[in-house]
């Protein structure tokens, strides 16, 4: 039965269960429940058991070592779900300690599977919004990878931090201005348009957009805060009119000719 089939004191049973069978086989040296619940099928249920190793490496220190020696095992996982479970883990390690599961993401972000690589970029997300400065020093590694999907997934990693600081990732953006992929280059657009809707940002994001050189990339980024404002208008800050007023007094490019 699938984890939201069951009821509400079900789940909260099995999300125990997980975390208890867990921590038994870390302390016994096994792996048989770990293994289960890190490859089952229901997302929810391998989500379960990712946010339990998290708290389990901070509420156990004893056992600290034994977790990442754990994780660095199951990383070379046949099985997808697993490595896919294995960089999520480590996510929830690295929104407070980064140091320990950064080699994680090094590898994860070359995996063959998408699922894998899609867990960095989730990752990416929560840990730099909750750690920022030692997990976009990592992403500054790879904003000029030769590969054009590393390029692409971490900037769209570094989104979340965004929305409340784009101060924060906005130099990390500018770098990919002149990004010569399309596919870069359109994720890039949609960052820059999820990071200026929110309360006090759009003036955040226009400044640093008047520093930019490339005046075609940054008019196509103003046509999408200028559509955001409006597709998020339940969520956003300002109107589309008055974002659209905004833009109009303070956009400007250093050279208009």
């Amino acid at each position: 039965m699938g984890f939201y089939n069951l009821s509400k004191e079900e789940r909260i049973k099995r999300v125990e269960q997980i975390s208890n069978d867990i921590l038994s086989d870390l302390k016994t040296n096994r792996r048989k429940n770990i293994l289960n619940v890190f490859s089952d099928e229901d997302t929810y249920i391998r989500k379960s058991a990712y946010i339990a190793i998290g708290r389990l490496y901070f509420a156990n220190r004893s056992l600290q070592k034994k977790i990442i020696e754990l994780l660095n095992n199951l990383m070379s996982a046949p099985d997808f779900k697993i490595r896919q479970t294995v960089i999520n883990a480590a996510g929830e390690i690295g929104i407070k300690e980064f140091d320990p599961v950064e080699h994680f993401f090094d590898k994860g972000i070359f995996d063959a599977h998408h699922s894998p690589r899609n867990a960095v970029i989730g990752s990416v997300k929560k840990m730099s919004e909750k750690n920022p400065k030692p997990v976009l020093k990592w992403a500054k590694k790879y904003l000029h990878h030769p590969n054009k999907e590393i390029r692409r997934e971490v900037c769209h990693g570094i989104e979340l931090r965004g929305r409340k600081y784009p101060q924060d990732i906005l130099p990390l953006l500018k770098e990919l201005e002149n990004d010569k992929t399309a596919r870069v280059r359109n994720t890039l657009i949609h960052v820059l348009g999820q990071i200026a809707y929110k309360e006090g940002c759009l003036a955040t994001v226009i400044a640093n957009l008047n520093t930019w050189t490339n005046k075609d990339l940054t008019d196509k980024a103003v046509e999408e805060i200028i559509d955001v404002h409006d597709r998020y208008k339940n969520f956003s800050a300002l109107t589309q009119k008055q974002a659209i007023e905004y833009i109009e007094k303070h956009y400007r490019i250093l050279d208009r000719r």
